[in-house]
């Protein structure tokens, strides 16, 4: 049972979890979520179909039916699930872990996901008790359901004019494939464009940095203004600027503003989540809006920013939240509108990276992962070793601790998904974050024996 997340059920198959379990989780899901019709899809992964087979025989055995759309990005499903009025929905995916990983990503009413804490903890727990799952005196029905010409178009409502741009994409063989050229044309490169989920290319995580090294040689090599890369499922998306360098996710939230604030001219709130830069919020809060920071995963994101009704937010792993879109992550929307966004500047004569560097100002250590048993005792440590030398200007302390000082901040909390204690440090100078990474990592590896 260990596939059973604070975000969602993910694991390696027949490992963390089989069919036995996928059964036992279509079974329960209409109780839990009190429906008679729920919507499934599923990523290309070769597991996905025996996943599909299993998850769809508990759904129609508890009596309810179920409408399967097949292939499917997971954004795709958010869609299915609001605007057809679906109380349930059920994604089959590992998102961007590797090809022996699988998965589940469950949603309910107006595509809210569905954490450990708001219902898939009592899912497991039934199926640790061993509850009995009798079939049903009426099985449900499996209703095919064709809903890709309806989310294309709800996406071409936000297209930009792109032709003014030279571009890249890489789709990392995943679920992107479904749309992209639709979207973008054939103008673009496109690389790893067929769907496989062996994923032979490279694991689809765009976090990796040598998962992004094909794009970055593609965008230099063929001159283009942008480059775009997504993972597996097509809920994340990243961005390479024209020289080939990786931009950090989270100045895309900052990024965002030029559509919805100069183009659109909306002001309201904007969401990001812990480890976000203070670029960020130095960017956006003297234009109008509100930036407002919480827990990171979709399964605390997306329901905060329905909650402050958020104008969009995003995170450092690379979703981006639109109120425009039932306050769900697209990576195809999001990199739709990035890209016009791209267009606008180069017509300025605006380079995507020296946007990006005029609104950068702090060296940044990105996350660093710590394999540490007391994850705890290790947190508190670093808190109190840098808050006795210096007095914070402002704490937070809902998903690990953030800790600002007056030309440094840090962010150290346990992961959710990964057996890691993730550490990340911004400061004004190389030198004084450098100074700050080295002294937290002789901390914690002298008295927590940590590995990196």
């Amino acid at each position: 049972m260990g596939a059973f997340h604070a975000y969602d059920i993910r694991g390696i198959y027949n490992v963390d979890f089989d069919r036995h379990t996928a059964y036992k989780i279509g079974y329960f899901i209409p109780e839990l979520l009190k429906t008679d019709k729920v919507l499934v899809g599923r990523d290309c992964r070769l597991s996905s179909p025996e996943i599909h087979e299993h998850l769809v025989k508990g759904i129609t055995d508890a009596g309810a039916d179920v409408y399967d759309i097949g292939l499917s990005t997971t954004p795709m499903v958010y869609f299915g699930t609001a605007n057809y009025g679906f109380k349930a929905s059920v994604q089959i995916t590992a998102s961007h872990n590797p090809k022996e990983y699988n998965g589940m990503k469950v949603s309910c009413e107006n595509a809210l996901p569905v954490g450990l804490d708001s219902g898939l903890g009592q899912i497991q727990k039934w199926i640790e008790e061993g509850r009995p799952t009798p079939v049903a005196d009426v099985r449900g029905k499996v209703i095919p359901k064709d809903i890709h010409q309806d989310y294309l178009d709800f996406l071409l409502k936000f297209k930009g004019d792109y032709s003014n741009l030279k571009l890249a994409f890489d789709l990392s063989n995943g679920m992107s494939t479904l749309y992209a050229k639709e979207i973008f044309g054939e103008a673009p490169t496109y690389l790893f464009d067929k769907m496989d989920g062996s994923f032979p290319n490279h694991e689809p995580n765009p976090l990796i940095p040598k998962n992004v090294v094909p794009l970055e040689e593609a965008v230099r090599k063929t001159g283009a203004d942008a480059g775009v890369i997504y993972d597996g499922d097509a809920d994340r998306v990243m961005f390479v600027d024209e020289k080939g360098q990786f931009i950090s996710p989270d100045l895309i939230i900052a990024l965002l503003g030029r559509y919805f604030i100069d183009e659109r001219h909306e002001k309201g709130i904007v969401l990001q989540d812990i480890r976000s830069s203070k670029s960020v919020s130095e960017y956006l809060v003297p234009q109008g809006m509100k930036v407002v920071t919480w827990k990171v995963g979709r399964a605390f994101a997306a329901r905060k920013l329905r909650e402050i009704d958020g104008v969009w937010g995003g995170e450092l792993a690379g979703h981006y939240y639109f109120r425009d879109f039932f306050y769900s992550d697209s990576g195809l929307l999001a990199s739709m509108l990035v890209l016009r966004i791209v267009s606008g500047l180069k017509k300025e004569g605006i380079t995507l990276s020296q946007f990006i560097d005029s609104i950068s100002h702090y060296e940044n250590s990105g996350e660093i992962n710590f394999r540490i048993d007391d994850k705890k005792g290790a947190m508190d440590a670093v808190k109190e070793h840098f808050t006795s030398q210096e007095k914070p200007e402002a704490e937070m302390d809902f998903d690990g601790y953030r800790v600002e000082f007056k030309d440094w901040w840090f962010n150290i909390r346990p992961s959710n998904t990964e057996p890691y204690l993730r550490f990340i440090c911004e400061a004004t100078s190389q030198n004084l974050l450098d100074e700050k990474v080295t002294e937290t990592k002789k901390l914690l590896m002298e008295k927590f024996n940590a590995k990196i």
